[in-house]
C-alpha cells in the first residue's frame, strides 16, 4: 500500500501550532496541532473527548457552519483534525479556530453531547484538562497567520 499524505510529515520538525495538511477538490484539511509530536506531553482521552465534543459543536454553530465538513481527534493524542470547504480563507480559518479555542478555554456548564444517549463513552470527559490545554494552544497560536500554515520541511 502506499504511505498516506500525513505519514510524510516529518513529525520531529513539527511544532505545536496550525497546519494546512491537505487539500483536496474544495476541501481543505488542517492539522491543530496541540501538543509536540513524540514530546512526551499527550492529551489525555478524557481531555480530548471533551475538546473534540465543544471544539465541533463550535465551529457547526459559527457562521461558517455550511462550509464545515469534520472535526476530530489524531489517535496519537497530540490533536485534531478540521475539514472545510475552501469558500473559507486561511485568515478566517485561523479566527475560527481561535475563537474556538477560546470559547473550550472558558467553557462553564455541561459538556455538549455528553449524555449517555448523545455519546458512545460519555463517562471519559475531562472539561478542566481541556480547558487548561486550549489555553495553552492559544498562546501558541496568538500570533499565527497563513504564512506559518505550511509544515517544516
Amino acid at each position: 500500500m502506499e504511505r498516506i499524505a500525513s505519514f510524510e510529515v516529518n513529525h520531529d520538525l513539527l511544532e505545536r501550532g496550525i497546519y494546512t495538511s491537505r487539500i483536496d477538490g474544495d476541501a481543505v484539511t488542517y492539522d491543530i496541532r496541540l501538543k509536540k509530536p513524540n514530546g512526551g506531553d499527550y492529551m489525555s482521552t478524557g481531555e480530548m473527548h471533551t475538546i473534540e465534543h465543544i471544539f465541533a459543536t463550535y465551529v457547526r454553530n459559527s457562521k461558517y457552519s455550511d462550509r464545515v465538513l469534520y472535526v476530530g481527534p489524531m489517535g496519537c493524542q497530540t490533536g485534531f483534525y478540521l475539514l472545510v470547504r475552501d469558500s473559507i480563507s486561511e485568515t478566517e480559518v485561523i479566527e475560527l479556530i481561535k475563537s474556538s479555542f477560546s470559547y473550550i478555554s472558558e467553557f462553564e456548564g455541561t459538556i455538549p453531547g455528553s449524555t449517555r444517549i448523545e455519546c458512545g463513552n460519555c463517562m471519559d470527559h475531562d472539561l478542566e484538562a481541556a480547558k487548561r490545554t486550549s489555553a495553552e494552544f492559544l498562546e501558541i497560536i496568538h500570533d499565527w497567520t497563513p504564512d506559518k500554515l505550511k509544515y517544516a520541511k
